[in-house]
């Protein structure tokens, strides 16, 4: 034990491996050089000690130099002798010192990573191949020119561009183009024994996920026949498929194993395949004249193929890895980082039974607008990290848009485990800057069958049972009896989504005037909105409203219903000048910023002077975020608009609120002027709305006004407007020109009424 810890501490010292390795591995490498003899002179088709030494440079960095200078002092001074050793030892050091320094210059971290990885491939491929080759070559052709090298037993020439000087620079590009992934692989092994497990997973990984072990089997016998033909002696009996004619077709066979199976293994393979064919060349390249051309284009295949072989592994496998992680992105949620709805739709799909389990936290909303968006993400994170920690290996927590997030459960024991859910989520404990938090979580769960059609109307289902949860305080589940109503609840809620979509899209909206008649005489009209159904009947707001501000359709509707208006005016000046009209506005389009702008270039569009608009907004619902409301009602009232405050009266501290409102006009709601007669306690609220109007300089309209008796108080209370079936029925708005003419003919009829 001791020894095998002392190993492991010291093996990468310059006196452990790297001074052992060398020695060891070259004579090895050296077995694999394929020479070849051109006329009285020698030419290499393939040489591995400069990828060796490469290699050892990888793993030891520095630390390998004084064991690369003793197994080249070792195997090369009883060869050449002293002087020509101390020019080897230089001539290596040299190449090796220059690829491999400026290779850790361009690529300072991971820099002994993997053969393959596609962020040091080019770096690797022109530095420590390309360049080492050049390098060791042109140092080769320098040496031999000042005499230290013998022309006829280097790779050196005496003309730089003769074609043996081209097979030495194919030789060496295919040795490490070929050999450093070989050397290694071998000297990893040698590190790390465990590590042919991570080789061979690495290899698997990279496989294109169609490829089946026949086709494997299939590809590896098809290259081992090509080989066998290659490798069959030259006789008489040869056909050109025993001939470098088959050379040729090896190329498209590994280009395939290059595009199906990755760099990791197609590299395994090309390595000794080439070594066979450079080391048997003799097999199906005959020597008769010619010969150093054939040699020639063979090794130019070599370094072309090799290049060409390694290259689309390369860019196969990496094309692999995109869409690998494009595919794992698109069930990943980018803000959470929590499996998404697609991927949830994909795990139900492979599981016959599941259980759905909801969380539903409405007050992150809330919370998100006072504490900032990374509160929620947090929140989710942290909820999810604790929850996850009772769950099966094969269960997983989901984020779904919005608040909500939903586990799946296996069906193993699962009334249970939801008991045992609720208490693990109550127990979640949630910090934000030193301050506790604790957003209430609503729960509710369901048994699913696959396959599992329209999931996402199932969630909202289920989120709708969670917020039933809130009330309960208990786990809802959606198969229990009584359920159904919210099921059809939400039924409901989506087609009407779909019908508010249809009508935006296809003007299925009408626009009703009702008249507001003032205590002096003067009048004006409120535009109400209706949608048309599929049978042509007219659908009030009441049921569609809610659903417009649940899905974001408010402010698109409320720009249709002022533009509409303004078009109206704009066509009928004439017959209606100096008409005014009321026009409500949801809680969205006041928060939006960009509304008072919108809504002065549809002034100007339509030349509608801004005093004959009248907004109304109400009360309980659009001051909630108090600055935007007011900054939205102080522009619009700059502009020359006026404002109005819808149903006061019934939202929550209108009084608190009224202080900080600057508007026009105050609408009592008709809850109060319809019980004003038999209700002291509303007439006394009626009374104290009126006074505080008149100390705010604000105009008073009295909603539900419906019979004479309740017109007759109203007018003693002062209330300067008065709206109601009494007052006037809501008539389409095209009406209004006829309705007005009327109205002018029978006042003028009237005035010629002898007295």
């Amino acid at each position: 034990m001791h020894l095998a810890n002392w190993y492991k501490r010291h093996k990468d010292k310059w006196w452990g491996l790297p001074l052992l390795l060398p020695l060891l591995l070259l004579p090895l490498v050296r077995l694999g050089n394929t020479y070849t003899t051109m006329g009285d002179s020698t030419a290499v088709l393939y040489y591995l000690p400069v990828a060796l030494f490469i290699a050892l440079m990888l793993f030891f960095g520095w630390a390998a130099l004084p064991g690369i200078m003793l197994a080249l002092v070792v195997h090369y001074l009883n060869e050449v002798g002293p002087k020509e050793t101390v020019v080897v030892v230089i001539h290596f050091l040299t190449t090796i010192i220059i690829s491999w320094g400026c290779y850790r210059i361009f690529v300072p971290y991971r820099y002994a990573t993997l053969n393959g990885n596609h962020r040091v491939g080019v770096q690797r491929l022109f530095w420590l191949v390309l360049c080492s080759a050049s390098l060791f070559l042109m140092l080769f052709q320098m040496a031999s020119f000042a005499g230290f090298y013998d022309y006829r037993t280097s790779m050196a020439s005496p003309n730089p561009f003769s074609i043996r000087t081209l097979i030495n620079y194919q030789g060496l590009l295919v040795g490490g183009l070929t050999g450093i992934p070989l050397c290694y692989f071998i000297i990893r092994v040698i590190r790390h024994p465990r590590y042919l497990r991570s080789f061979f997973s690495q290899m698997r990984k990279q496989f294109d996920k169609r490829v089946t072990p026949f086709e494997v089997l299939l590809w590896c016998g098809v290259v081992a026949s090509l080989i066998a033909l290659l490798l069959v002696p030259l006789n008489n009996s040869n056909t050109i498929f025993n001939s470098n004619y088959t050379l040729s077709l090896l190329l498209p066979v590994m280009l395939w194993g290059a595009m199906r199976f990755g760099v990791i293994f197609i590299t395994a393979v090309w390595t000794p395949v080439i070594i066979l064919l450079t080391h048997y060349f003799s097999r199906y390249i005959p020597d008769y004249q010619g010969f150093d051309i054939q040699l020639a284009i063979a090794s130019s295949s070599f370094a072309v193929f090799s290049c060409i072989i390694i290259f689309m592994a390369l860019v196969s496998t990496r094309q692999r890895e995109l869409h690998t992680r494009a595919r794992r992105v698109a069930y990943l949620d980018p803000i959470i980082q929590l499996p998404n709805l697609r991927a949830l739709n994909q795990d139900l799909a492979r599981t016959p039974w599941s259980v759905l389990f909801l969380m539903r936290m409405p007050d992150l909303d809330l919370l998100g607008r006072n504490y900032g968006v990374m509160l929620g993400i947090h929140y989710k994170q942290q909820l999810a990290s604790w929850v996850r920690e009772v769950l099966h290996p094969d269960e997983l927590v989901y984020q779904l848009s919005g608040d909500d997030m939903v586990l799946r459960l296996n069906t193993e024991f699962h009334k249970e485990r939801i008991d045992e859910l609720d208490k693990r989520i109550k127990s979640f404990r949630f910090v934000w800057d030193g301050m506790p938090l604790q957003p209430q979580v609503g729960m509710s769960y369901c048994y699913v069958r696959t396959p599992v059609t329209h999931l996402p109307l199932l969630l909202g289902e289920m989120s709708t049972m969670a917020d039933l949860s809130l009330a309960t305080h208990h786990p809802e589940s959606l198969q229990r009896t009584g359920a159904n109503h919210v099921q059809r609840a939400v039924k409901i809620k989506v087609e009407m989504m779909n019908r508010l979509q249809q009508a935006l899209d296809n003007d299925e909206f009408r626009l009703v005037a009702q008249r507001i008649e003032g205590a002096r005489g003067d009048h004006y009209y409120e535009i109400l909105l209706r949608m048309l159904d599929d049978d042509g009947e007219l659908i009030t707001p009441d049921k569609f409203l809610p659903v417009a501000h649940e899905f974001g359709f408010s402010s698109r509707i409320d720009n249709m219903v002022l533009e509409k208006t303004l078009r109206f005016m704009h066509t009928h000046r004439k017959a209606l000048p100096a008409s005014r009209f009321s026009i409500n506005l949801t809680p969205a389009s006041v928060c939006r910023a960009v509304f008072t702008s919108e809504v002065r270039q549809m002034l100007e569009r339509y030349q509608v002077e801004p005093w004959q608009i009248i907004f109304e907004v109400t009360e309980s619902n659009s001051l909630s975020n108090v600055e935007q409301a007011n900054l939205t009602l102080s522009r619009l009232q700059a502009m020359g608009c006026r404002v109005a405050i819808d149903d006061f009266g019934t939202g929550y501290a209108s009084y608190a609120r009224l202080k900080n409102v600057n508007a026009d006009i105050l609408k009592i709601d008709g809850s109060f002027i319809r019980n004003l007669l038999s209700s002291s306690l509303d007439y006394q609220i009626v009374a104290s709305i009126c006074h505080l109007a008149r100390m705010k300089k604000m105009q008073v309209v009295a909603e539900y006004v419906e019979t004479e008796a309740i017109r007759d108080e109203v007018r003693r209370l002062g209330i300067d407007y008065l709206q109601g079936f009494l007052i006037g029925y809501p008539v389409p708005l095209e009406t209004l020109v006829e309705l007005e003419a009327e109205e002018g003919r029978a006042a003028q009829s009237a005035v010629q009424l002898p007295g």
